[in-house]
């Protein structure tokens, strides 16, 4: 008999919620599910994903191995490719990755890919979340037009007389705000973002969340849900860019730009510290702008902030190879047959995270350069082959002295919490810092070069 599901239905115990994509959101995601008590399936396409989680195994380092087994043998969590399956879900949650493609410019073919796996197994009532960052009209001008092709409609809708419009499915979209390795925040402190296509939508979409996080903060329609996200990361991008703009120009008024960070975060209102780097990295920063951007100029707009901010960010990492390469020059070596080893793979420290890293960017650069590589990063023993970079080949090699010693720059690319930094200098013959991660040592500071 069909389940006869309203809004209210999505507050009860024990849904059967679907959450496809089971990467750096997807799985913490239908885990927190699954501790609410929920029946979830995880689904990818990806079989080796899905036999190691059936088999209790995690391949995210925060993710722990005893969570999986715990929800895998009380039976609250399994994953599956069989995407026919999703049929018997109550409520689908979608967190595919959403990235930019060779022009810098929105590539939605797995949104696109997902909905049309779901259109054909749509059952009434059901309730469909896209949580993929992405530009404000996705959900309603893709996903939307996609499920309803089956005959089954949610029609848009807003206003006092919309609360009462007949739908035969749900839609909604809730951003991801997941923050790996942030041991303050995790995904049930972290407030949600939810907006619906129409009223109902918006609070079937509310009931479901608000039973695995603390706070759930509607919003009145998908779009500004959608926005609210590339809003928050456009801020982090432009502030980001201000202060790599600022590190350029302290450097060569002779002044270091994070101990005027330092100082201005001392004014108790009006000001956020943001830190340089070698440039952005993760899968949001660097690319969820160019969402906006490209969308701006379907209104005739031009958002200048946002371009300016990323190239600022994208030379980042060109500025890191030109300060190698001077630095090896005022010791009379060459870049090019130069040994260097990169610490750092992943985009931030403590995480196992290379998505999008300025790491590989660097790495790219050096080699187009003749320089020989190595790296070490200990939560990559091998590198992964990715969408723009293919280091597969390279395994991290081990830091100790001797090891330190035989190169000819050691680049601090990510300041990981376990690299001993004092120890890194004494052994290296030059350190080219990225991070300002050497900020504590006092010894042979001579040796390091911040950039």
């Amino acid at each position: 008999m069909p389940v006869d599901r309203k809004p209210e239905f999505f507050k009860g115990a024990q849904l059967r919620v679907g959450v496809i994509g089971c990467g750096y959101v997807g799985l913490p995601l239908g885990l927190r599910f699954a501790e609410a008590g929920h029946r979830v399936t995880g689904f990818d396409t990806d079989p080796q994903k899905v036999e190691m989680l059936n088999g209790g195994q995690s391949y995210i380092g925060h993710v722990p191995t005893t969570k999986i087994q715990q929800y895998v043998r009380s039976r609250h969590f399994g994953a599956s490719g069989d995407f026919s399956r999703l049929g018997q879900m109550d409520a689908i949650v979608i967190c595919v990755p959403t990235p930019l493609d060779e022009r810098r410019e929105p590539d939605l073919k797995y949104v696109e890919q997902t909905a049309r796996a779901i259109a054909p197994y749509l059952t009434r009532g059901q309730l469909i979340v896209l949580e993929s960052t992405t530009y404000p009209g996705t959900t309603e001008e893709l996903v939307l037009p996609i499920l309803e092709a089956g005959g089954l409609k949610c029609p848009p809708a807003q206003g006092p007389d919309a609360e009462q419009i007949p739908t035969d499915f749900f839609l909604a979209f809730s951003p991801e705000r997941e923050d790996p390795g942030n041991k303050q925040f995790g995904l049930a402190q972290i407030p949600k973002i939810v907006g619906g296509v129409n009223p109902p939508s918006g609070r079937a979409a509310v009931a479901l969340y608000a039973q695995i996080v603390a706070r759930v903060v509607p919003v009145s329609t998908t779009r500004a849900a959608e926005m609210a996200k590339l809003l928050e990361n456009i801020f982090r991008c432009v502030n980001i860019a201000l202060v790599n703009e600022l590190k350029l120009l302290c450097q060569r008024m002779g002044m270091d730009i994070w101990e005027v960070i330092d100082a201005a975060a001392t004014k108790p209102f009006g000001f956020m510290p943001f830190y340089p780097g070698p440039g952005l990295g993760g899968h949001c920063i660097p690319v969820d702008p160019f969402y906006l951007s490209w969308k701006a100029k379907e209104y005739d707009f031009a958002a200048r902030f946002i371009e300016l901010a990323g190239e600022v960010n994208t030379a980042m990492p060109y500025h890191v190879v030109e300060a190698i390469s001077g630095a090896l020059n005022e010791r009379k070596k060459s870049l090019k047959g130069s040994r260097i080893l990169i610490l750092g793979i992943a985009y931030k420290k403590d995480v196992d995270d290379p998505r999008e890293s300025p790491s590989l960017k660097i790495m790219e650069l050096l080699e187009h350069r003749g320089a020989l590589l190595d790296y070490n990063d200990p939560f990559f023993p091998g590198l992964p082959k990715m969408r723009h970079y293919d280091f597969s080949k390279m395994r991290s090699v081990n830091l100790d002295a001797k090891v330190l010693e035989s190169y000819d720059c050691v680049v601090i690319a990510t300041d990981h919490s376990s690299y001993d930094y004092q120890a890194i200098v004494e052994a290296a013959g030059l350190v080219v810092d990225t991070r300002n991660a050497t900020r504590r040592v006092t010894r042979h500071r001579h040796k390091i070069v911040l950039c």
